[in-house]
């Protein structure tokens, strides 16, 4: 589903922040070198979490599924001076083409980067987080919030990407589509959840703010 036209899309780039000179590169290399590359946060999303992580000012950044390492840059942006980004994805063939950008970036040396499934390297990780961001498997999004409440900070931000799953969310669910069925039990646990207070905004294919009370 897509839920604007091009042309609004192109005109809301426009009036938006430009894209800075690092991730612009980073998106072309993306596009030409690596597979699936709409996974990319791009432009418009990419200012979102810019804009988002500078009006929070995290001193620590979770981000699961990291990809290319678009998302990652654009959350250094607000991040507190001594702060740190621990980024997690299973694809070890991206692992040498996100550091190769992250060390051309300010931040190169408070990104860490975890290989490996997310739900056994969070519990291991010993640090509060007042950001993070999911944009993994769909399927393991309620597994992923449960095994991150304990670790947020209160008053943390929790942003949730792809939470409208191009509109699936509001159509008959097929017994095989795992991914929608988890999405859709994911977003009402996140509405009746007392522990966050949460907004959905339709920014490219939805994504979910939950602020930790």
């Amino acid at each position: 589903m897509h839920f604007i036209s091009q042309e609004l899309e192109d005109y809301i780039e426009q009036h938006s922040e430009k894209e800075p000179e690092l991730l612009a590169a980073l998106n072309k290399e993306t596009y030409q070198k690596i597979l699936l590359p709409r996974m990319l946060s791009g432009h418009f999303q990419g200012r979102v979490l810019s804009m988002l992580a500078k009006l929070i000012r995290p001193l620590n950044i979770l981000e699961i599924g990291t990809y290319t390492g678009y998302s990652a840059l654009c959350l250094c942006e607000g991040m507190q001076e001594n702060g740190t980004l621990h980024t997690i994805d299973i694809k070890e063939e991206l692992i040498d083409f996100q550091r190769k950008h992250f060390d051309k970036s300010p931040w190169g040396k408070q990104i860490v980067q975890h290989l490996g499934e997310a739900v056994d390297i969070i519990p291991k990780l010993e640090v509060k987080f007042d950001l993070v961001f999911i944009d993994a498997d769909k399927e393991n999004y309620i597994n992923y919030f449960n095994i991150i409440l304990p670790k947020m900070n209160k008053g943390g931000i929790i942003l949730s990407d792809n939470v409208l799953w191009s509109g699936k969310v509001l159509e008959p669910i097929h017994p095989n589509d795992i991914s929608t069925k988890i999405l859709v039990e994911y977003n009402a646990l996140l509405k009746n959840d007392l522990r966050v207070e949460t907004v959905l905004l339709p920014i490219r294919d939805g994504l979910t703010v939950s602020r930790v009370l």
